[in-house]
Order: C-alpha cells, then sequence, then structure tokens
C-alpha cells in the first residue's frame, strides 16, 4: 500500500505550518540583531558578538538537549521552548519601544532564543520521524528545506522593512510567530516518540551511545565534521554583507532583499531537489556543495556587496539538495530511541564552530578590510573542498535506495 502523500498527511502539515511561521519571525530578526547592534553601538565587532550570542547555543547546548528529547516527552519540550522564546522576544520588543534597549539586554535576548531553539530543534528532528515514514523521509527533508528556503527568500527584506518602521517591529512579529508554533503543536495527534524504557544510565553513559552510533558509520561521521566546519563559514560572510551593505549606503531594506535573493537560490535548490536525487548519486551532490562554497571569491575580483551576494548563491542552490540526501539518510536509519542523541551529538559537531563565524568576521571587518575578510574565509573552504574530495567515506557514500527496507521497522 502506497504511503499517504505528504501534503495530505495532517500533522505534518502542521509541523510544518507552525515551524514555517516561527522559522519566519527568526528570519526577521536574524538582520534586526546586527542592525539594532549597529544602531545602538556602531561597532560591527559589537554586532558579530550579538550573531555569536546567538548561534553558541547550538555548540554548547546540544548534548543535554538531545538527552532531555530522548527522555522527555518531546512536545512539551518544543512548547516550553516557544514559550521561552516568545516571552524573552516580547520582553525585548518592549524595552526597544521603551527606548531603554541596550547591547547587553540585545545580547543576552539572542543568547536565550538561541537555547530555546536548540531545545525546540533537538525534539523536532523525532518529531519528524514519526510523522513520516522512512522512505518518505528524503522528500520530508526536501521539504523542510523548502520552507526554510522560503523564510531566507521572505523573512530578511520583511525584516529590514519592519526595523525601518520601527525597531521595536521585528521581535514583536517573532513573538507573535512562537505562538502560532504553539497552536500547531497543540492541534497535533501524533506522540512525537515511541515506547521508551526507563532511563538507567547516567547523562555521560547516554550521550555516550549517541556518539557511538554516530561515530561507528563512517559516512555519517564525515558529514558532520566536514560540512559542520563549513558552518564556520556562511554566518560569517553574511555578516559581511549587511556590514559592506550598510558602508555602501544601503537601507535595512535593501540589505534585507540582497539576502533574500540567497533565500530564492534556496527555493529553487529545494524545488529542484528530486530531480537531483534521482538523476545523481549522493556522492556526487556532496561534491558539488563543496565547489559551491568557493563562490563567494568573486568578490576578491571585484569587492562590492552585490558580486558578494551573487556569489553565495550557488551554495543556497546546492544546501537544500544536500540536505534532504544527508538528513533524511541519517533520520532514517538513527533507532527513535537514540534519535535525539545522534541529532544532538551530530549537531554539537556540526555547529561547534558556526558562532566563530560571524564573531571572527566583526573582528577581521574592524581590523582590516572587507575584501581580506572575505579571504579569510575562501582560504578556509579550499581546505575543505580538498578533505571533501579526498575523503573515502564521501567517496564510498550510500545509496538511498536502501532506505526502502527500513520500512517494516
Amino acid at each position: 500500500m502506497a504511503p499517504t502523500p505528504l501534503w495530505r498527511n495532517r500533522d505534518f502539515v502542521l509541523l510544518q505550518s507552525g515551524q514555517l511561521l516561527s522559522a519566519m519571525g527568526s528570519e526577521a530578526t536574524m538582520i534586526a540583531y546586527p542592525l539594532l547592534a549597529l544602531a545602538l553601538t556602531h561597532s560591527p565587532a559589537r554586532a558579530g558578538v550579538v550573531s555569536f550570542a546567538r548561534l553558541v547555543p547550538f555548540a554548547v547546548l546540544q548534548l543535554p538537549a538531545g538527552v532531555i528529547a530522548d527522555r522527555v516527552d518531546r512536545r512539551r519540550v518544543m512548547v516550553a521552548a516557544d514559550l521561552l522564546r516568545a516571552v524573552t522576544i516580547g520582553v525585548l520588543a518592549a524595552t526597544v519601544v521603551a527606548g531603554d534597549a541596550s547591547f547587553a539586554l540585545l545580547a543576552v535576548v539572542a543568547l536565550v532564543e538561541g537555547a530555546g531553539t536548540v531545545a525546540f530543534t533537538a525534539a523536532a528532528a523525532g518529531a519528524l520521524r514519526s510523522v513520516v515514514p522512512a522512505p518518505q523521509l528524503p522528500d520530508a527533508v526536501g521539504a523542510v528545506s523548502a520552507r526554510v528556503a522560503t523564510v531566507n527568500l521572505v523573512g530578511p527584506p520583511l525584516g529590514g522593512f519592519l526595523f525601518g518602521i520601527a525597531r521595536s517591529l521585528p521581535f514583536v512579529v517573532d513573538a507573535c510567530s512562537y505562538a502560532a508554533s504553539l497552536v500547531s503543536l497543540a492541534s497535533m495527534r501524533t506522540p512525537f516518540q515511541g515506547p521508551r524504557a526507563p532511563a538507567g544510565a547516567g547523562l555521560r553513559a547516554q550521550v555516550g551511545e549517541g556518539m557511538r552510533f554516530l561515530w561507528d558509520r563512517p559516512f555519517l561521521r564525515t558529514c558532520a565534521f566536514l560540512y559542520g566546519l563549513g558552518n564556520f563559514s556562511l554566518p560569517g560572510i553574511l555578516l559581511v554583507v549587511v556590514v559592506a551593505g550598510r558602508a555602501q549606503g544601503l537601507t535595512g531594506g535593501e540589505i534585507g532583499a540582497l539576502l533574500a535573493v540567497f533565500g530564492v537560490s534556496l527555493l529553487a535548490g529545494s524545488l529542484l531537489s528530486p530531480i537531483a536525487r534521482r538523476r545523481l548519486s549522493m556522492r556526487t551532490i556532496l561534491w558539488i556543495e563543496l565547489v559551491a562554497w568557493l563562490g563567494s571569491a568573486a568578490f576578491l575580483v571585484r569587492p562590492s556587496v552585490f558580486v558578494l551576494a551573487a556569489g553565495i548563491l550557488p551554495q543556497g542552490l546546492a544546501m537544500p539538495i544536500t540536505d534532504s540526501v544527508v538528513v533524511g539518510y541519517r533520520i532514517a536509519v538513527t533507532p527513535d530511541r537514540l534519535l535525539g542523541r545522534v541529532e544532538a551529538v551530530r549537531s554539537s559537531i556540526a555547529l561547534a564552530i558556526a558562532p566563530l563565524g560571524p564573531l571572527v568576521a566583526g573582528l577581521l571587518l574592524e581590523a582590516v578590510s572587507a575584501r581580506e575578510t572575505i579571504a579569510v574565509f575562501c582560504a578556509f573552504n579550499v581546505v575543505l573542498l580538498v578533505w571533501g574530495f579526498l575523503s573515502p567515506s564521501i567517496r564510498a557514500a550510500p545509496s538511498l535506495s536502501d532506505l526502502a527496507a527500513l520500512e517494516p521497522a
């Protein structure tokens, strides 16, 4: 019997609708955070610190969040995370309206929102696994990538536009978006986890079990490290787009529109994902993204923010296709009882260096030119490209056809 199409899967649609709205608000504030930091402090370095604060929980909180997601009701974790983020962002919006916002408060709110996102994300992978059959997971991840692309397309210009109307407005919208996510979670019927045995081991042993599962599978391990290190570059380059755009006299809305073009490439990649999965091997898909990372080198030839924004478009095109195969495969082959921990271990590896991207970019922008800053990131990406092409695990990447055998389980 054929599985229900994803668009007719009620709980999948509810899950994605709620996350679409909350992610839209978050993407709007992604540009609002550095814009507000620049307005308050006139310092690119401090704008980088705020972006760092928002990302650092992804590096340090993944492991405990993964254990919680495997031991506590995942729906409750996601609801609590949405409540925390809605309240925190609401407080920031109120202080901006009152004229009392400060750099310190901005950094703290960014940190708390990041922590809530870590907890939500750790549980969300299990929720997706619960409402989607294993063979449909690559398609489901492709749909998630399309959602992310839509958010990247609409969120930045929306955030810049709202910030131009009132500095508090992007944060008001973000708080409301988390409330919408709460409604979608409350409307879902499917349990977010299967039956669980009582937790007999301590935190260290539970995390170790997730680590061993990932480490014993060379392909999953290599992807976690290789593409995780790649997460250093993109957040830093995006901060350069914001700062260089301001230096060239662009408004917040115009900078948001530049970042939205990246969302267009993400959406195009999501739409091309099914075709790519049918016609290309997983190895080829992975290699294409590694090459695409070098697009920002065009900025070295002509240091214009428009050239830099165009240079990252190939990466935006490749990322959703890569995610659909790697993330879909990983979620499908991981047992439900380990999913939160394995995803947490993978995320800890993948995102350990990500917060340093905007921090390093901000510090470099205060010390050297934007062109030299991008040169540093390009050199880093060249090293990853060589590693990826020489890696035996990538060269022997698995096939998605293996997932059909997992359906009976």
